[in-house]
């Protein structure tokens, strides 16, 4: 990775909505580079996706989160890419991890009940042939989504005790 990608990517990375003009004023580059830069980028999978980040407290929907933990046996030839692939292949599944420790993927889900969620992981994670085992956690609040906070904090927020 060059240094312009790099400079480009921290950018992108804290607002995706920046345009290349201002990201091209800002590493005082031309903006013609700066679009190549990003184009090559987008058609090379290093910069996957544009996105947004919602709280979802604040939002109207009630979807259930839950990180799923999946301890499995790797496949001949295939390791745990061929059962991450196909975990990853359901819409619910938002992310999916090869870790280190205890369990070997990590898997996140959205749905719309707790029951769903559950019924997911039993009628599908489980079945896969080499899943020896999961554990789910529900997610129950969120206070940093992708490097930010999901609330403000007050400057001052002790209580005045002048007489």
């Amino acid at each position: 990775m060059t240094v312009l990608e790099k400079d480009i990517l921290g950018i992108l990375t804290e607002d995706a909505r920046i345009s290349a003009e201002k990201i091209a004023a800002m590493l005082s580059e031309d903006v013609t580079k700066i679009k190549a830069c990003i184009a090559d980028m987008e058609k090379s999978g290093l910069l996957v996706k544009y996105t947004a980040i919602v709280n979802s407290e604040k939002a109207d929907d009630s979807l259930v989160e839950a990180l799923i933990e999946v301890k499995v046996t790797p496949k001949k030839k295939e390791g745990f890419d061929g059962i991450a692939k196909q975990i990853a292949a359901f819409p619910e599944v938002k992310a999916v991890y090869l870790m280190s420790g205890a369990y070997d993927l990590a898997v996140f889900i959205e749905d719309k009940t707790l029951q769903q969620v559950s019924r997911f992981v039993s009628e599908r994670i489980s079945t896969f042939d080499g899943v020896i085992s999961t554990a789910t956690h529900f997610i129950l609040k969120k206070y940093k989504i992708e490097g930010a906070l999901t609330e403000k904090e007050d400057a001052d927020y002790r209580l005045s005790i002048q007489a």
